[in-house]
């Protein structure tokens, strides 16, 4: 285990201890974007959906989809829920495109990596919207689950929110599986 030394500066005390992160072999720190809101809140979201794609990243695929909790949930199932909300949200909400959005519901031809894969493809097509968007109080095109459509800053909010949830669930479910730790 490493340890970086964070000077006080920039919200830490002004005593100038140095304040220590521990750092496990391999782990990945948060962003430190310093950026326009809109690239910082992709920043962050990105983050965290490499965090749930490296939680599942190397297992079997009976390992993966096995349900490690009473509610069901899996580190695929997991995935798939997170390739639906990032195409509602992204794809059918906010671009208002008449796309066909995914199940959440694990089919027997799901393996690792084409579930990993679709997550992936879906967050491609999900930045590249947010990249053409004009800037972040655009509403979305139509509305999705919400009562009336949100804007884009609500949305990338709403999705670091649903996705950090779901990346603190894959890290439990992983450190049962096999004692994984880290980001």
């Amino acid at each position: 285990m490493g340890v970086i030394g964070m000077p006080g500066s920039g919200g830490w005390p002004e005593s100038g201890t140095c304040h220590t992160l521990r750092v496990m072999p391999g782990d990945h720190h948060t962003p430190w974007t310093l950026a326009g809101e809109k690239e910082t809140l992709v920043d962050f979201l990105d983050y965290l959906r490499g965090a749930v794609i490296r939680k599942a990243s190397g297992l079997p695929a009976a390992t993966a989809r096995r349900p490690m909790v009473g509610s069901g949930t899996s580190l695929l199932g997991l995935i798939k829920h997170l390739t639906r909300v990032e195409t509602v949200w992204f794809q059918y909400a906010f671009a208002g495109a008449d796309v066909r959005v995914p199940g959440d519901d694990l089919a027997d031809a799901d393996e690792p990596q084409s579930v990993i894969d679709d997550y992936q493809m879906a967050i491609t097509v999900s930045n590249r919207i947010v990249a053409e968007a004009a800037d972040l109080t655009q509403p979305a095109k139509r509305r999705a689950v919400a009562p009336e459509p949100m804007s884009l800053r609500w949305i990338l909010v709403h999705m670091i929110e649903e996705t950090g949830r779901h990346a603190g669930h894959a890290d439990i479910l992983r450190e049962q599986i096999d004692g994984s730790v880290g980001r």
